[in-house]
């Protein structure tokens, strides 16, 4: 097949993206594919151009890669980089190498790539693309939606509150929360803007953090206990694995940092919490619909209550990241991932 691999735009986690993009391209070129890795903000080229026999060319085509940077990228100067200057997301010859190719695997991450705008604009153009639609990507990347909708279909999560910028609460009294809390970005990723708050004074500077990155934020308990995901794939849980960073908590440098932290799949759990874990991931994708595959993030406290925070609709496919460990659990590696992911997601198609 003729596939393009879109990565990159203009969310805080641009680098972790191309580092998936570029990981799935290789794999697929190893499964016999012609792939176009893609910087969906940049695009190909700076102008329109005749695009005949493109994926003839489609390593040459392709963007190159460098890692994972310490902080998160400078997507001003990413924008001024761009050389037609458009305010226009897609960059030039995206959409048309997209609508040229039997599908586009999706290794964005972050804002536009999560939070459905892309599958709807690809919808309405009729390319075909990995992954969950546009409105169980909404649901998801919404961390204040998702938690209501875990509430009400009785999924354990930390009790929290949602928080406008307009309408803040500066003092934490007002908040009705209690100390320790977590303050983070309401659809943020990699951890970009997360504090873990043990006094007012650090509420204040933690709310100062958060909306640096976005006008709506998430302050909800903090629960102290190890930290645990369970990738899903076609509603079916994979292995349970646990993390545990070396220092503090599973930040953006301790999530792409080699070394940074110790994961264990399968985790060292109690069967039947494992059992129950996975069920209860499995439930979140019914719940969002998130119907090819998905990773959900949980805490397990020292009583063995155990708490989703969020679910991923594009889980990083990095060298360090979770889903290709747990696939490896069950025997599956990275090339087989790839290509089931391509597999489910052309059946809706059909």
């Amino acid at each position: 097949m003729n596939i393009v691999v879109l990565a990159g735009g203009l969310s805080t986690e641009r680098d972790v993206s191309f580092v998936t993009g570029n990981e799935v391209a290789k794999a697929l070129r190893k499964n016999g594919h012609q792939v176009i890795l893609l910087d969906v903000f940049m695009g190909y080229s700076d102008k329109e151009e005749d695009l005949t026999g493109v994926f003839d060319r489609a390593q040459e085509v392709s963007i190159s890669v460098k890692g994972i940077s310490k902080e998160a990228p400078d997507l001003a100067a990413v924008k001024k980089s761009r050389k037609d200057q458009s305010d226009c997301f897609f960059g030039p010859n995206v959409i048309a190498m997209c609508r040229m190719a039997d599908i586009v695997f999706l290794a964005l991450h972050g804002e536009n790539g999560e939070n459905g705008k892309v599958q709807a604009a690809f919808d309405l153009y009729g390319i075909q693309y990995t992954g969950s639609g546009y409105l169980s990507s909404a649901l998801a990347m919404d961390k204040g939606l998702s938690k209501r909708l875990f509430t009400a279909n009785q999924i354990p999560t930390p009790l929290g509150i949602s928080m406008k910028k307009e309408n803040c609460q500066w003092n934490f009294e007002d908040t009705g929360l209690t100390l320790p809390c977590v303050v983070k970005p309401c659809c943020g990723g990699s951890s970009i803007g997360v504090s873990i708050v043990r006094t007012k004074e650090e509420y204040q500077k933690a709310l100062e953090e958060a909306f640096q990155w976005e006008t709506e934020v998430i302050i909800e308990d903090y629960i102290k206990g190890r930290e645990f995901s369970v990738a899903v794939i076609d509603f079916k849980a994979l292995p349970v694995i646990e993390i545990a960073p070396i220092e503090g908590f599973y930040d953006y440098k301790n999530k792409y940092a080699a070394g940074s932290a110790v994961e264990t799949c399968p985790a060292e759990i109690p069967e039947g919490i494992t059992k129950e874990m996975q069920r209860c991931a499995e439930k979140v994708a019914e719940v969002l619909e998130l119907d090819t595959y998905s990773r959900m993030d949980f805490l397990l406290d020292e009583e063995n209550n155990f708490y989703c925070l969020e679910a991923n609709t594009l889980p990083g496919m990095t060298p360090t990241s979770l889903i290709p460990q747990e696939a490896q659990a069950v025997g599956m590696d990275f090339q087989q991932l790839c290509e089931q992911i391509i597999e489910i997601s052309m059946k809706k198609y059909q």
